[in-house]
């Protein structure tokens, strides 16, 4: 019984020792420092020169009103202790760099933000911003640039939540490479010439919000798990390359929605598992502008496109719009008779497309005219949208079959309907989007064999040459 016990006595002592010497060996948290240190360090230093901030914890509201590089990169960290707005720039060329900045106020009447720029050629980059009413507020500051930001909204109902960034009439800026989530919007209000690219939002309200701003390009963002991708209000010539919409369905639940706009162009875009995948109200809105959608893939969404009935003037070709419960639809009653389904002989794919491509040349022999008995009467009374799927729907598009004058009229015409999906790059997915990718190309090959089994079906019971014909 001896050597136990002197066993278990030792081993009490060495981990005693090893308790003790790692106590020893913890750094206490760091005493927090008054931000006056840091507006001394700004006041010392020149215009233009890099303030190099100690790693810390700088408690208080910081004024920055010299054009000075504030770097924080050593682990500085500016805590706004839940009161007004954490760094507020007042000075042209401001740089804030490598800083964490949380804790901001939570009155939505004075809009407290982590950092707010109030001049213009600032630079926001590389921080990270938590816990902040609003992320990144920038108003009447031009030629900006924000950068490579992390920023977290304050955990709020979505209701009472700020904008992760927000530009108020600040054009020619620059906002590119950030991730944002749980907030409401990144919004931009009257201002022009912007460009956003390879910024992600998620779990906000809408990821890009556009109110009466101009000439912009947004490529290669990741907007998903919002209640809106990207929404355009009376905002025009504005391009939207390669970005993708992922599982935007909130009440709206639109990948891309767009309201009196003029002249928008939207290409190579991913719009996967919205609730609608594009929803256009009454864009274009003025007499010689017109709409382009090229070359997106729509899948997988409740309702591919959906539109309101006096939606004129687009032009939609070399789309592919897969697996959507309805390829598309108007907004109430009406046609979309107005837009053109196809340009230079190219329409758009469509997987419930039900004709045949006799001669091979990619387009299809008849043209794509769905006529759905339940899709007219979803538009009349969307709480139907409950027997998707279900034997009352296909009992009902039986009926409207067997019945044609129970049949309505279609709600659009392609003239040139591609027989195969097209190749339509996906890499805007992002990150993780390897499983949307995967279903893409599984809808894509499934589309493919039962066009091999039509064919087959074609070659047996229909004639080897076309009855009529294209022009």
């Amino acid at each position: 019984m001896r050597g136990p016990t002197v066993y278990r006595t030792a081993g009490a002592i060495v981990l005693s020792l090893l308790s003790a010497r790692g106590a020893r060996g913890q750094a206490a948290p760091p005493e927090p420092r008054p931000v006056a240190e840091v507006r001394a360090l700004i006041d010392a230093a020149g215009a233009g020169e890099v303030v190099r901030v100690p790693a810390g914890v700088y408690q208080g509201n910081l004024i920055v009103s010299k054009p000075v590089t504030l770097d924080g990169g050593a682990g500085a960290v500016f805590d706004g202790l839940g009161e007004g707005t954490v760094i507020e720039v007042r000075a042209e060329g401001v740089t804030i760099r490598g800083c964490t900045v949380r804790a901001s106020g939570a009155d939505v009447t004075s809009e407290p933000a982590g950092v707010r720029v109030l001049a213009g050629s600032a630079t926001i980059e590389s921080n990270i911003i938590e816990d902040t009413l609003f992320g990144v507020d920038l108003r009447e500051a031009p030629d900006s640039v924000v950068r490579g930001n992390t920023i977290t909204g304050k955990e709020l109902e979505p209701g009472r939540r700020g904008d992760g960034v927000r530009l108020w009439w600040s054009h020619n800026c620059v906002i590119e490479g950030n991730t944002v989530r749980g907030v409401r919007d990144m919004v931009f209000w009257y201002s022009e010439n912007l460009r956003l690219t390879r910024n992600t939002v998620t779990d906000s309200r809408y990821g890009l919000h556009f109110m009466y701003s101009h000439d912009t390009t947004l490529e290669d963002n990741r907007l998903s798990h919002n209640s809106v991708g990207v929404y355009l209000m009376y905002s025009h010539r504005i391009s939207l390359i390669g970005n993708s919409m992922l599982n935007n369905r909130g009440a709206s639940g639109y990948g891309v929605g767009l309201k009196d706009c003029d002249d928008i162009v939207i290409r190579r875009n991913a719009l996967l598992a919205n609730r609608v995948g594009v929803y256009v109200d009454n864009s274009p809105s003025s007499i010689g502008s017109s709409g382009l959608f090229e070359s997106n893939t729509i899948a997988f969404n409740e309702i591919g496109l959906l539109a309101t009935p006096n939606t004129h003037e687009n032009v939609f070709t070399g789309n592919a719009f897969i697996e959507n419960e309805e390829g598309a639809a108007t907004h109430g009653r009406g046609r979309l008779a107005s837009n053109a389904f196809a340009r230079a002989g190219v329409g758009n794919y469509w997987s419930d497309y039900a004709g045949f491509d006799l001669d091979a040349d990619g387009i299809g022999d008849l043209a794509h005219e769905p006529r759905s008995l339940f899709g007219a009467m979803l538009a009349n009374e969307p709480n139907l949208r409950l027997f998707v799927h279900s034997p009352a729907q296909q009992a009902i598009e039986f009926t409207g079959r067997a019945l044609p004058e129970l049949r309505p009229e279609s709600v659009l015409v392609d003239p040139s309907p591609l027989a195969l999906p097209p190749t339509i790059g996906t890499a805007a997915a992002g990150p993780g989007a390897d499983g949307v990718r995967m279903a893409v190309v599984a809808a894509v090959l499934l589309s493919m064999a039962g066009a091999c089994v039509l064919g087959m079906g074609i070659e047996r019971g229909l004639p080897a040459a076309k009855s009529g014909g294209r022009s």
